[in-house]
């Protein structure tokens, strides 16, 4: 994949952003910090200037109340209202056991965090392959299923709806990618994967199509109506899952 200009541009943007709201990060925590990291496609390519978040990993000595995260968040957003608005924060405390920071996230903190500000290097234990697979089938499926079902039996597209839907089209390949190897990794090179392994009636080409229009940064509307393929999309992935599943025990 070719980087556009753009995209560059937006990713240096939305680091420089990240750093600065590290610093008022670290003056409201006062010293609770051990390390603030860049995660998710500022650490691992494939930044989007429209439709990526600024994913960040915060890792504090005691983790942090729901007050303290709105706080953070109210900060971003002070910020920058633009910017702000696409921080997703995942935080935990020293040892890993609060806060939010599911498996697949970790392993991504593990294998590509940037830091912007660190006085302690934490490494939690891997995730296992099979902790990693039951995380995936739990609330991210269920939840892209809903999304898939939802936009298959819409009329419209409406414009706050664009970013959610491209994703809903790219989900697929993003979840046989970490389903098979434990990883996280961008939307090239999760659609990539596809022709290693590519689960069968799963429409490999209408991800592709999808991936386009995130390249290009443009409206999904002339893909809505492939809206109507997203259940033959929820049902391949349901098949691949069990088969498997079945495979590996």
């Amino acid at each position: 994949m070719t980087t556009s200009p753009d995209d560059l541009a937006a990713a240096a943007a939305a680091r420089d952003f990240a750093r600065a709201l590290g610093v008022k990060w670290q003056s409201q925590l006062a010293g609770e910090i051990i390390g603030l990291y860049l995660i998710g496609s500022l650490a691992h390519g494939g930044f989007s200037r429209r439709y990526s978040d600024i994913d960040v990993a915060l890792v504090t000595e005691r983790g942090l109340d729901q007050a303290a995260f709105n706080g953070l968040c109210a900060q971003a957003l002070a910020l920058s209202g633009e910017l702000g608005a696409k921080v997703s924060v995942f935080f935990t405390d020293r040892s890993f056991t609060s806060g939010r920071f599911p498996p697949l996230d970790r392993a991504d903190y593990l294998d590509h965090a940037v830091p912007l500000m660190e006085r302690e290097r934490i490494a939690p234990a891997r995730p296992s392959l099979d902790e990693i697979r039951g995380y995936l089938v739990g609330a991210p499926f269920t939840n892209w299923i809903h999304s898939a079902e939802t936009f298959a039996a819409s009329e419209t597209l409406a414009p706050q709806d664009r970013k959610s839907y491209l994703r809903t089209m790219l989900y697929p390949a993003r979840f046989v990618a970490s389903f098979m190897t434990g990883a996280m990794m961008s939307n090239d090179a999760a659609v990539a994967r596809l022709q290693e392994f590519c689960p069968p009636d799963l429409d490999a080409s209408l991800i592709q199509r999808a991936l386009a229009y995130r390249h290009a940064a443009a409206d999904p509307d002339e893909l809505f109506p492939a809206r109507t393929l997203l259940p033959g999309q929820v049902a391949a992935l349901e098949r691949f899952v069990i088969q498997t599943v079945a495979d590996w025990r």
